[in-house]
């Protein structure tokens, strides 16, 4: 059973985002015996560097740390990953200097979801995802080895009241677009070029109602096969890189 009084990073590229982005932040780090390939000793190497302690122990041991989870053989204890909260929100989006791209999940509770649509989103140049912090899934080592580095990079904000977040972002200009399959606009029909939260619902039941009724419009996403609905992260990739290819044009 993996150490609940402890945050750990599993995996090379999410321990590497730490250690490129946030050196402080990493504590101490194992690597598994027999594992000295090029990738772990490059790792290693740019961990002590940074004054970090490593030591090689037994496959055993790592498992004590994280549980039965694929860690590629290196674990690392880490200072706990700083989420926004609605204060921190508003600041960014006062600093920015550039229309705004935010991603809002509604209740996504599946962290391989919410790690894949942290990675999505870092893909697309999103300023910050955003998500409820009750009846959803958090960033836990999970997610972060999900996300392969993404989630060290892209802001989370986790908010105490989701309706309340998306009046905000009303306030400030800021276009809130969800989707949904039965939507009469098509995500590519849509003007996505301005100031845009796009908004994703959970797993299986979509938008909650008191998020659906804030929307500006909705959307959909054209579907040519038999299935009914896209996995909520290929439905992020798809949406996200639309509204980015907008605003290239």
């Amino acid at each position: 059973m993996a150490d609940s009084k402890r945050h750990f990073v599993y995996g090379l590229h999410a321990i590497g985002a730490v250690i490129e982005r946030a050196p402080e932040r990493l504590l101490e780090m194992w690597i598994a015996q027999p594992r000295h390939d090029l990738k772990v000793r490059i790792l290693q190497e740019r961990a002590r560097a940074a004054g970090v302690n490593v030591q090689s122990v037994g496959v055993e041991a790592l498992a004590k740390l994280v549980g039965d989870v694929v860690h590629q053989g290196v674990v690392a204890a880490v200072r706990p990953l700083k989420t926004w909260d609605e204060r921190d929100l508003t600041a960014a989006l006062g600093r920015l200097t550039e229309d705004p791209l935010l991603l809002v999940l509604d209740g996504v509770t599946d962290p391989h979801n919410l790690g894949a649509c942290l990675r999505t989103a870092e893909a697309a140049g999103v300023h910050a995802v955003v998500i409820p912090k009750d009846r959803a899934a958090g960033v836990d080592a999970v997610v972060r080895k999900v996300a392969a580095g993404a989630a060290e990079f892209v802001p989370v904000a986790r908010v105490t009241n989701l309706a309340r977040t998306v009046d905000l972002f009303k306030e400030r200009g800021i276009w809130v677009v969800g989707t949904d399959g039965q939507a009469d606009k098509t995500l590519y029909a849509a003007d996505l070029k301005r100031p845009l939260a796009l908004v994703l619902g959970a797993e299986g039941s979509g938008m909650r109602r008191l998020t659906r009724e804030r929307c500006d419009f909705l959307v959909r996403i054209p579907m040519a096969g038999q299935v009914e609905s896209l996995n909520v992260s290929v439905a992020a990739g798809v949406a996200l890189f639309e509204a980015r290819r907008q605003r290239q044009i």
